[in-house]
């Protein structure tokens, strides 16, 4: 099963990330999504899990949840856009994603594993345009950062 999460689109659905996403089983967005029609165009391509960001204001989109823990084959995903919003404890979760930093990052801590997408909006600073892609199989869970534009 493949998974896409991304994060900080900030109202811009590149078709570099609409591609990446194509044959996932499930999305995550990770928040600052500012406009619903960031969803409108994700939600053709698989089902979705969404939180709120920070940016997320406007009325189409400030009534996001904070926080959201679904299951997905057999893992269990603890979503938050902000990693300091993360509870401390994470019993039972298998994975956290996270975004707000705009720094992609895959990190295993003890037995959580820890997914930062990255931005796959405007670019910011020098940051990299990315979203990520977590594959469950076999007992499993493999996680990649996927580079939108060079």
């Amino acid at each position: 099963m493949r998974i896409g999460l991304i994060s900080d689109t900030h109202n811009l659905v590149r078709p570099e990330a609409l591609a990446a996403l194509h044959g996932c089983a499930h999305i995550i967005h990770a928040g600052d999504i500012c406009k619903r029609d960031v969803l409108d165009a994700l939600a053709p391509l698989a089902p979705l899990t969404v939180v709120r960001g920070n940016n997320d204001i406007g009325e189409d989109v400030v009534r996001l949840p904070e926080h959201a823990r679904i299951e997905l084959g057999g893992v269990t995903f603890h979503v938050v856009h902000d990693i300091a919003d993360a509870p401390k404890q994470l019993d039972g979760v298998d994975v956290v994603v996270t975004g707000h930093s705009h720094k992609p990052l895959i990190e295993r801590r003890g037995s959580v594993l820890f997914v930062n997408p990255g931005s796959a909006g405007p670019r910011r600073f020098r940051l990299p345009i990315t979203l990520a892609l977590l594959d469950i199989g076999e007992g499993k869970i493999d996680a990649r950062i996927v580079p939108l534009v060079q």
